[in-house]
């Protein structure tokens, strides 16, 4: 490997770990601020009430769950209407990392099912400029691997 392959590797990996601390801070503070949608069902019924206050949507799959063809056509679904709406879309695991900044009781004890982590959307209403520097980081990551043609980036939470 040569030196030049090597500063773009610590780089690339220097990126992502930036972005998911920006996934991260971006989701504690929409949820806090009320501007988080979660579950596939809400997010498609956002989506087809206001998809122009939907700024960023995230996809969120673990490995384990990959098989899931009932979920792959959502996402498939999903992904294809947020590319029409020019809605920045990230493909995320770490379910449970997920689950832990969201807030998610660790096990439900049968009296509740847990929430539906699958789809999150970021929402921004018209009457209001949020600026986030986790939504900015977030949207430019976006942008650049649009560049790349990489159109759906791909982000992992790690355990904490």
């Amino acid at each position: 490997m040569t030196l030049e392959e090597l500063v773009a590797c610590d780089n690339a990996a220097q990126k992502m770990q930036t972005v998911s601390a920006a996934v991260e801070e971006l989701l504690v503070a929409a949820q806090r601020q009320d501007r988080l949608t979660v579950g596939v069902y809400e997010s498609a019924k956002l989506m087809n009430v206001d998809p122009d206050s939907v700024v960023l949507c995230l996809l969120a799959i673990d490995e384990e769950e990959e098989d899931d063809i009932a979920l792959q056509i959502h996402f498939t679904l999903i992904q294809s209407f947020c590319c029409d709406n020019d809605i920045n879309i990230v493909r995320v695991s770490g379910m449970q990392r997920l689950a832990q900044l969201l807030g998610e009781p660790a096990e439900t004890q049968g009296t509740t099912e847990p929430r539906d982590l699958h789809c999150l959307l970021v929402t921004n209403p018209h009457t209001d400029t949020w600026k986030s520097h986790g939504l900015v980081e977030v949207a430019s990551y976006c942008e650049e691997s649009r560049g790349n043609n990489q159109w759906v980036p791909y982000i992992s939470l790690q355990e904490r």
